[in-house]
C-alpha cells in the first residue's frame, strides 16, 4: 500500500490516531499535536510543516504511522545537525527540506513508528525509497524508543546517533527524605541546604493540575516560559494559545508548580505525566532567587513523582548540574537516512567518533552521582 501524507492531524480522528499509540505518553497524543497545529506553534512560517505519514491496509484501515514534519531549518530539534547542513551548503548540496519524525520542541524519547511493527517497517522502506523523488534530502527520526530502535537497527542506509540525557529514578522512595537518605552525607547536606536557602527567602509553593488554572494564571505561565527565550534574545517556540488548548484537551496530564513570594507567583515549572514518568518541560521566573530553579524544577518534581508513584523523572535535555542531584546519565538514540552518498559517508565517519565520545562522557558522568556506597554514611 502507498504511504499517505497528512498535512494536518485533523484529517484523522483522535480515536484512530491514539489507537496506534503503545501507551499514554502525552507527547504522541492527537491532542498534543493538534494543539501545536491549532495554536500556530507549527505550520505557517514556523519551519515545522505537519507531514504525518500513514500506512493503510487494503481495507483502508490505518496500520502504522509516523508523526512527521517537513523542516526547512534545524531549530527546536535537540539533535544537532547544523554542522551537516553547513557542510552541505559549502558543497552545493541541498540539505533542506528534510523530513523529521519527532515531537516538536520536545527532547523526549518515545515511540515514533506507531502501530504494527511489520507495517511500520514497510512504511519506512517506502518512505526512504521515495525521498529523492519528493525533493527531500533525508529522513531523521529523533529520540526513539527501544521498539523503534529494533526496527531501525540494521536497516539498509540508516545511521544511528547517540546522545546523553539525565533522568531521575524513583526507587520506591517513601518521601523526599527517603531519597536524601540514599545519598552520601556531603551531598545530602548540600541538597538540604539548597532547599533551606529557598525557604529562607520566603518562597512557598503551590501545585496545580491542568484544569485548576484560570486564563490569567495561564498568562503568567506563558510569560515565564517566554521570558526564558527573551533573555537570550530569542523568540519562544510555543504560542500562548498552545497552553490553553493543551489544558482544554489533556488537563489530566498537566502538572504546574508555582513559586510564590508573599502570595504572589514569581516562577513556575510546567510538566506533563503519564502512568510511568514525570516529564519536566518548561520553567521560567520573573525575579531572581538563590537556588530557586533547583527547587522549582527538580525537588518539587521529585516530590510529585514520589507522591504519584511515578517510576522516572525526565527533566529534559542537557544539564550536568542534574548529576549531583541524583539524575543519572541515560543514552538516547536518533536515526538518520541521508540520500546523498558523499554526505552519508562523511556523517558515518563522524558518528563513529561521536559515539565513542558520548559513551565515554556517560561513563565519566556516573562517577559524579551523589549516591552513597555500601558502608558509607
Amino acid at each position: 500500500m502507498p504511504v499517505t501524507t497528512l498535512d494536518s492531524l485533523h484529517a484523522l480522528s483522535a480515536d484512530t490516531w491514539d489507537a496506534l499509540l503503545p501507551g499514554a505518553q502525552p507527547f504522541l497524543r492527537h491532542a498534543f499535536h493538534s494543539a501545536l497545529e491549532d495554536s500556530g506553534s507549527v505550520g505557517g512560517d514556523s519551519g515545522w510543516q505537519p507531514s504525518h505519514r500513514l500506512w493503510c491496509d487494503d481495507q483502508g484501515q490505518v496500520r502504522a504511522a509516523l508523526p512527521a514534519y517537513l523542516k526547512r531549518h534545524s531549530y527546536g530539534e535537540y539533535v544537532f545537525d547544523h554542522a551537516w547542513a553547513d557542510a552541505c551548503r559549502r558543497a552545493g548540496i541541498a540539505y533542506y527540506p528534510k523530513l523529521l519524525g519527532a515531537v516538536p520542541f520536545s527532547p523526549v524519547a518515545g515511540a515514533r513508528l506507531l502501530g504494527e511493527p511489520r507495517c511500520a517497517g514497510a512504511m519506512l522502506d517506502e518512505l526512504t525509497a521515495e525521498l529523492e523523488a519528493q525533493g527531500l534530502s533525508s529522513l531523521h527520526i529523533n529520540f526513539t524508543s527501544p521498539a523503534c530502535d529494533a526496527l531501525l537497527n540494521g536497516r539498509d542506509g540508516w545511521l544511528e546517533r547517540l546522545g546523553c540525557q539525565f533522568h531521575w529514578n524513583n526507587r520506591g522512595y517513601r518521601d523526599f527524605q527517603d531519597f536524601l537518605d540514599a545519598l552520601s552525607s556531603r551531598k545530602r547536606k548540600q541538597l538540604r541546604k539548597e532547599r533551606e536557602q529557598v525557604a529562607g527567602q520566603g518562597i512557598e509553593f503551590d501545585r496545580r493540575l491542568g484544569h485548576q488554572l484560570s486564563e490569567q494564571e495561564w498568562d503568567f505561565v506563558y510569560h515565564c516560559y517566554a521570558n526564558t527565550y527573551h533573555v537570550r534574545g530569542q523568540a519562544p517556540y510555543l504560542t500562548r494559545a498552545f497552553f490553553s488548548l493543551l489544558a482544554e484537551r489533556m488537563p489530566e496530564m498537566i502538572r504546574l508548580v508555582f513559586a510564590q513570594l508573599r502570595g504572589r507567583p514569581v516562577a513556575m515549572a510546567f510538566s506533563l505525566v503519564d502512568g510511568d514518568t514525570f516529564y519536566g518541560r518548561y520553567w521560567g521566573c520573573l525575579a531572581e532567587f538563590d537556588r530557586l530553579h533547583f527547587e522549582t524544577c527538580f525537588y518539587q518534581g521529585m516530590e510529585l513523582a514520589i507522591a504519584e508513584g511515578l517510576r522516572r523523572f525526565d527533566a529534559g535535555a542537557q544539564g550536568e548540574h542534574k548529576l549531583i542531584r541524583g539524575f543519572e546519565p541515560v543514552i538516547t538514540r536518533s536515526w538518520h537516512y541521508l540520500c546523498h552518498p558523499g554526505l552519508r559517508a562523511a556523517v558515518t565517519d563522524f558518528l563513529v567518533q561521536e559515539r565513542s565520545g558520548v559513551l565515554s562522557y556517560a561513563d565519566e558522568a556516573r562517577s559524579y552521582l551523589p549516591f552513597r556506597h555500601a558502608g558509607e554514611s
